[in-house]
């Protein structure tokens, strides 16, 4: 069982924890996510199975789209509400034309502090489990994009936002550092993905659904295989290089081919004769290099 099945994350367990029972409902020795979601976060959660877990890193770079609801006039501890109340203050009179010019200043190219209650790796070890040590790490800017950000709803003391960015970016940041620029603090209170690179609600799957079908009859178990996104349609972004048979074993054994000068350059997918994903290359001056090499079973 080879591909991508997009789950519906429930709040509550963290990533880790629906790979593995997805692991286990489905009696798989490998399988992988593709972008850690907090345990407060629900929506679009993609797991890599079997040998679509050599893609798991490429899956990653996509751009990803939340919804969120800010709490403002509070300061937490972890950038949420799930954490420590560190201040509260009170809120100003809100009104569409104060939001959006708040919010003005988190469109477009910019550089944010990755929080100390996430998933990022400082010298092999996540900043999370600094955090619940007591530790505060030095940490670097990095830069994130903001595609869209839009003002869905507010209330007295809330508002709901739909997000579109790229890898990287820090929602529950964004809450606080909304929050400071109306001078009141703010954190995140529930966190929505909607989409990551091509996947998006739509294609998810509950996980309970997923753990019922596991342990159900062939049908249901073939139900849920139909589900299944094929190596080959995970990154619709790359362009094709088909390449025919009596050169499938070359890729395979990850061979640099020559191609004719009508091939596509930078990043493709190289898919076989039947449509199945062998590798994902790299076109430079004609000549295939290989990024993954993937081995169909």
């Amino acid at each position: 069982m080879n591909g991508v099945l997009v789950i519906d994350k429930p709040q509550g367990p963290t990533s880790f924890e629906v790979v593995r029972r997805v692991r286990t409902a489905l009696g798989l020795k490998r399988a992988g996510h593709t972008g850690t979601l907090d345990p407060m976060a629900t929506g679009v959660l993609p797991v890599c199975l079997g040998e679509a877990t050599k893609l798991a890193g490429l899956l990653t770079e996509g751009d990803k789209a939340y919804d969120a609801v800010v709490r403002l006039g509070v300061v937490s501890e972890t950038q949420d509400v799930t954490g420590k109340v560190l201040e509260t203050h009170p809120v100003p009179p809100l009104s569409t034309e104060l939001l959006e010019a708040a919010l003005q200043r988190f469109r477009g190219t910019f550089f944010q502090l990755p929080p100390m209650y996430s998933a990022v790796k400082v010298k092999g070890k996540r900043l999370y489990e600094r955090a619940r040590a007591g530790e505060t790490v030095e940490r670097t800017p990095r830069q994130v994009t903001v595609y869209s950000l839009l003002l869905r709803d507010f209330s007295a003391a809330e508002c709901t936002l739909s997000i579109r960015c790229s890898k990287g970016f820090f929602v529950r940041t964004l809450a606080e550092e909304l929050g400071r620029a109306l001078g009141c603090g703010g954190a995140l209170k529930s966190l929505r993905r909607t989409a990551s690179g091509p996947f998006a609600l739509d294609r998810a799957l509950p996980l309970s659904q997923v753990e019922a079908l596991g342990v159900a009859g062939p049908a249901a178990r073939a139900e849920l295989e139909a589900r299944i996104i094929p190596m080959a349609d995970a990154l619709p972004e790359l362009p094709v290089v088909p390449v025919p048979e009596g050169d499938v074993t070359r890729v395979l054994h990850g061979v640099p081919l020559v191609l004719g000068p009508s091939a596509p350059t930078g990043r493709v997918r190289v898919l076989g004769p039947d449509g199945t994903l062998l590798a994902v290359g790299e076109v430079h001056e004609g000549r295939l290099g290989y990024v993954r090499v993937v081995v169909p079973r």
